[in-house]
């Protein structure tokens, strides 16, 4: 079979090439990121550490971590490494206490980001003669854009959908014969499955490949929806954080996703002691931005448990592979691909006169991700009117929307009523089987 790639040299280039050409970038990145960001200069000199101690990626783990903490802090400027003249755009994901992490690009951001898109739109097979259906969310969130931007990038013709209007999105991929579906992989299969209730076989559905990333899913999942749709389903891994999904992509083997070396250089560390693991062992996957020019984070901690592996991939690509993320190492969900922390929702019921005695229960029900959340009453509260008590879960339910940037199910139940264990509340019910 012919290998296709979008940027054949570098995808392909040979090992010690890849870590000589991440070596001359990063002593330029660190010390583009100690000259113009105060804050991470500040980190730098309590470590004692100076750029010219960086000469290559062997002295990496000299530098300090950042962290989600160090983002909100920063909020929104602080990290900024470019004037605001420059910048082009921002992207945003929610932030653990409703401060948000904002992302800024520069042009050359953008473009960079939309070359590794591309890449992972090359790797599922498609190409300038496919029609790519983009119903990721766009706006703040950078599914949509990233990917929009890849097909631009590859020629495709690009739908330009965003997510729900189910109706609307089988319409025309069947009327313009989609061939490339990118979404996440809940509303692949909720897609799927309309398409089944409506009487369409696989050999209907015009698609030939999917990509879909921004949330967990399983493999009996991806083979789900590879049967109903008749594809091949491709995973992607992003953060906003370092741009948006193309971080890193799957080929065709689908043992693992290919991290743009080129642009992202990788680690594994033991999340107890920040010690570099090597390759093979299972830690926290952490991430240095090597050519973000506006918000160039360096060893960014994704919280993300994961391995890496360099074994020889039989699509020729030389980049290292990281596997599906097996978890977390804070209490961070990933819930129809939006980030929600039980933190947020404590903010929103203090705010809301509530005490923080609740529950999250997470399912998965016909591939589709079900948010609820069960808020104890306080006694002043307790009501036995159900039009009282439905107008209550209401107004949460709203104030917990315009946090979350999504819906969840509001029960309100009676003072002392959810189950304490050992003096606490089990916090998270998650039933979903996600490894």
């Amino acid at each position: 079979m012919e290998k296709h790639y979008y940027q054949k040299e570098i995808e392909t280039m040979p090992v010690e090439d890849i870590k000589k050409l991440q070596s001359e970038k990063l002593v330029k990145q660190v010390r583009h990121v100690y000259d113009n960001v105060p804050y991470y200069r500040n980190l730098m000199d309590e470590k004692g550490v100076k750029p010219e101690d960086i000469h290559g990626i062997e002295d990496l783990h000299k530098l300090p971590f950042l962290t989600k903490a160090d983002l909100r802090d920063a909020y929104p400027y602080g990290l900024l490494a470019k004037p605001l003249s420059e910048c082009v755009r921002i992207h945003s994901t929610s932030g653990t206490t409703g401060r948000r992490v904002v992302a800024f690009y520069t042009q050359n951001d953008v473009d960079l980001w939309e070359d590794c898109c591309a890449r992972a739109i090359v790797a599922a097979g498609c190409g300038k003669e496919d029609v790519c259906q983009v119903a990721y969310g766009y706006g703040l969130f950078t599914g949509g854009a990233g990917l929009h931007g890849g097909s631009h990038k590859v020629g495709s013709l690009t739908l330009p959908m965003s997510s729900g209007n189910t109706e609307r999105q089988i319409q025309f991929m069947m009327d313009l014969n989609a061939t490339l579906l990118c979404c996440t992989p809940s509303y692949a299969a909720y897609i799927s499955e309309s398409l089944k209730e409506q009487g369409y076989k696989p050999e209907d559905i015009p698609l030939k490949a999917g990509i879909f990333g921004a949330e967990p899913w399983t493999e009996e999942m991806r083979h789900q929806i590879e049967e109903t749709l008749g594809i091949k389903a491709y995973d992607i891994y992003g953060l906003t954080e370092t741009s948006g999904p193309g971080v890193s992509f799957e080929c065709e083997e689908q043992t693992g996703m290919h991290i743009n070396e080129d642009h992202f250089l990788a680690e594994i560390i033991d999340p107890d002691t920040g010690e570099v693991l090597p390759e093979g062992e299972k830690g926290e996957l952490v991430f240095t931005a090597l050519d973000k020019e506006a918000f160039p984070l360096l060893r960014y901690r994704t919280r993300d448990i994961c391995v890496l592996s360099r074994k020889k991939c039989s699509c020729g690509r030389t980049f290292i592979k990281m596997a599906k993320p097996m978890g977390r190492t804070d209490d961070m969900l990933i819930i129809r691909g939006v980030n929600v922390f039980p933190s947020q929702i404590e903010t929103v019921l203090l705010n809301e006169g509530y005490q923080p005695n609740y529950q999250i229960i997470v399912d998965r029900v016909n591939n589709n991700d079900t948010f609820e959340i069960n808020v104890e009453m306080n006694p002043e509260q307790f009501t036995d009117k159900v039009s009282e008590i439905l107008a209550m879960e209401k107004s949460l339910a709203n104030a917990m929307k315009t946090m979350l940037g999504i819906n969840p199910a509001i029960h309100l139940v009676a003072p002392k009523s959810i189950t304490r264990s050992e003096g606490k509340a089990v916090r998270v019910v998650d039933k979903r089987k996600l490894i």
